[in-house]
């Protein structure tokens, strides 16, 4: 039985390996797609249900491993798909305990689904050890559907220690599995941060050099042109307004690019953050009544960074501002602040337009905007700004409904 086991695990670590060898670069590194999710976990259940251990009178295997990695990485659909798959091929291998099989992955199906949920709060590391308990505890359905077919003196006759191997053998099964998405997914994942800082790296220096050179001309044109206007008439100085209104803006994009090369941390101090965040929200009001949004302010007391002051509010007028224009007339703009973790969380809540799943993966490239009128400089400054105070910034987001913008400094001792 132990060397039929070893096989089965082997199958239910199959998907993982062709995903990892042939589709994840193909995918991206960061597209899920269900369909695929459920073929490959799907394939697993029908080659460890065509290779039973026929013991104590019923089909053992490990078919609720797959199960169990769907319902926990997957989602509903590719579950359901999975679950269809194992009362089918059930169904069809025939046996005088297909009633039994069947009421059981429903049973366990069941559960998973129960805790599917609280799984994803835990840490990588926890996540293991979850996966082997909930494998472990839900042996409880087959085992009790084995003695109550057998009865319990049968059952005790059949042998109970092949029961307590197979329920080894699945948790062992689902930890391995789990250890191996996790480090996946991790090692993914610190790819594309590397990837991403590689960009952003080669991006500035381009930003800054090219800033550099068109900055001084700029400079030297707005000097003659500020001459020029205190001696034309008042026709020509109408269009001489309006040029150094243009170079003005031409200025702020090349400062953002300044910026967005590398944050100037000028005046690092301790901040109580309670103050910065009101004294934005107090520059922005008058912004926001215009365009007939309120912005309102949940303050919290008593916490403090080491940051620079400057560097930050800019930072957080830009995502403010960001919020005020995406939401509609008569909408609302809430800026809170709450403590979790040791760390200063400010959350920028609106009840704009939203973003769609593709949007918000796209969100702080460079030039990428959801404006009609924009660069996307700001939101990019924004989040490298915040990145170099060791933050961290996530958007969370619903179409039609609005945007959550979430940032996180850490705090310091006063």
């Amino acid at each position: 039985m132990a060397e039929k086991l070893l096989l089965h695990t082997l199958i239910v670590l199959c998907p993982l390996f062709l995903y990892t060898i042939f589709f994840e670069k193909r995918e991206g590194g960061g597209v899920y797609r269900p369909y695929l999710c459920a073929t490959l976990q799907g394939a697993a259940v029908v080659l460890c249900m065509s290779f039973p251990i026929q013991a104590n009178g019923f089909n053992w295997d490990l078919r609720y491993v797959p199960l169990l990695l769907t319902f926990l990485y997957g989602g509903l659909v590719p579950s359901g798909i999975v679950l269809a798959v194992i009362l089918v091929f059930r169904l069809l291998l025939g046996g005088d305990a297909v009633a039994y099989g069947m009421v059981g992955a429903v049973l366990i199906a069941g559960f998973y689904f129960l805790l599917a949920g609280k799984f994803q709060t835990l840490r990588p590391r926890q996540r293991v050890l979850a996966a082997m308990g909930i494998s472990l505890v839900s042996c409880v359905f087959p085992f009790g559907l084995f003695f109550l077919y057998h009865g319990w003196n049968g059952a005790m006759e059949q042998g109970s220690v092949n029961l307590v191997l197979f329920a080894l053998f699945q948790a062992a099964a689902a930890g391995f599995a789990v250890s191996l998405t996790e480090r996946t997914r991790e090692i993914n994942l610190m790819r594309r941060e590397i990837q991403r800082a590689e960009k952003l790296n080669i991006l500035g220096e381009l930003a800054a050099s090219v800033a550099h050179e068109v900055r001084n001309p700029l400079t030297v044109v707005k000097g003659f042109l500020q001459i020029m206007n205190e001696e034309q008439n008042e026709k020509h100085r109408g269009y001489t307004q309006l040029i150094l209104s243009e170079l003005g803006r031409a200025e702020s994009i090349i400062n953002d690019y300044l910026n967005f090369a590398k944050p100037q941390m000028q005046k690092v101090a301790v901040l109580h953050v309670v103050d910065v965040v009101n004294e934005v929200v107090t520059l922005l009001y008058s912004y926001g009544m215009k365009n007939g949004v309120e912005v309102e302010c949940c303050p919290l007391d008593g916490l403090y960074i080491r940051t620079d002051k400057n560097q930050l509010k800019q930072a957080l007028i830009n995502l403010v501002k960001n919020a005020i224009e995406a939401t509609p007339t008569g909408g609302l703009v809430q800026v809170c602040l709450a403590e979790e973790k040791g760390m200063a969380v400010i959350t920028i809540h609106d009840t704009g337009k939203g973003m769609s799943k593709d949007q918000l993966a796209r969100l702080g490239s460079l030039f990428y905007t959801t404006k009609d009128k924009g660069t996307g400089l700001g939101t990019m400054v924004s989040l490298r700004i915040i990145e170099s105070m060791n933050g961290k910034a996530q958007y969370h987001s619903t179409p039609g409904v609005g945007t959550e913008v979430t940032v996180s400094l850490p705090l310091c001792d006063v």
